[in-house]
């Protein structure tokens, strides 16, 4: 079993990780305190949510059975070498344990809350249909031959296509709306540094074992951080580059399935509007109104 050859750098490796933890974990609030606040989900894409939850319940598997189970480490071990560290820390499995909790509490609040006409798409549920049957078609195969650390290798294959594949339609939602109101930019800067924080753990603990397996060994892991940091860093400039709210009056609610529906006109303060209902305040969508209906359209007609 490998152990550590720097106590500084030991410290350094789980300070680090908690602290990825402690980001990453925080960073599923602002979504679920923005929803509350505005008592509505318009904003937030809800294929985003089904796919993400797909991806967190995958890793979660992935997660819990290289840090638990004696009979995945053996494998690794025989892989990799006895030397080899096993990739996943405590922190790994109490932040998938944690994001499988809050994804699902943001679906309760998508079944809750005013939603327009927004829905999970074909397209969305044929995806995680695809994926979930191509897991199990995983553990009929891998069972039977204690292919232990291949069979999660296919979960954590399964969490990998979904951080990739996950992000695309809110990043499409946010260029078609021209706006990412409804969608927290908190949560995203949260899990940029969670993301960097990962990343330098991973570097602390191959840098002491002069080894850079951490890397391939947890691939999963490492796509993870990229990816995520890719469509973090797009997101950032969607929010404070292409689409700061600042700049609009108000702005319509978006809906997914209807191409442009809407006319507008922006005047002095003033807005004319067909074919959408209900409206959210971009300049003031932070504060304590947030931009609900009642509040700043309370003559709005139906």
């Amino acid at each position: 079993m490998a152990s550590w050859n720097s106590v500084p750098l030991e410290v350094l490796y789980n300070v680090l990780g908690w602290i990825a933890f402690v980001s990453w974990s925080i960073s599923f609030y602002p979504q679920v305190i923005l929803n509350f606040r505005r008592k509505s989900v318009v904003g937030l894409n809800f294929d985003f949510v089904v796919l993400n939850l797909t991806k967190h319940s995958s890793y979660l598997i992935y997660n819990a059975s290289m840090f638990f189970s004696s009979a995945v480490q053996r494998q690794y071990h025989h892989r990799y070498g006895e030397n080899e560290m096993i990739p996943v820390a405590a922190n790994d499995v109490a932040f998938s344990t944690h994001a499988v909790l809050l994804t699902a509490f943001t679906l309760f609040q998508i079944s809750i809350y005013d939603r327009g006409n927004q829905k999970v798409s074909k397209t969305a549920i044929a995806i995680v249909s695809v994926a979930w049957l191509s897991v199990a078609v995983c553990v009929f195969v891998g069972i039977p031959k204690n292919s232990w650390l291949w069979l999660i290798s296919c979960f954590n294959g399964l969490q990998v296509a979904m951080t990739v594949t996950k992000y695309i339609p809110q990043a499409v939602m946010n260029f078609r709306r021209k706006s990412t109101i409804g969608f927290s930019i908190g949560n995203i800067l949260l899990d940029l540094f969670g993301g960097l924080t990962n990343y330098g753990q991973m570097a602390v603990q191959s840098i002491d074992q002069h080894s850079w397996v951490n890397f391939y060994g947890n691939i999963g892991k490492t796509l993870l951080s990229l990816v995520s940091i890719f469509f973090d860093i797009l997101f950032i400039v969607q929010h404070y580059v292409l689409y700061p709210s600042r700049k609009e009056v108000v702005s319509p609610i978006f809906n997914v399935g209807m191409g442009n529906p809407w006319k507008e006109e922006k005047g002095d303060g003033e807005v004319i509007a067909t074919g959408v209902r209900m409206y959210r305040c971009a300049v003031w969508s932070c504060c304590r109104c947030d931009g609900s209906e009642s509040q700043l359209f309370p003559d709005l007609p139906d």
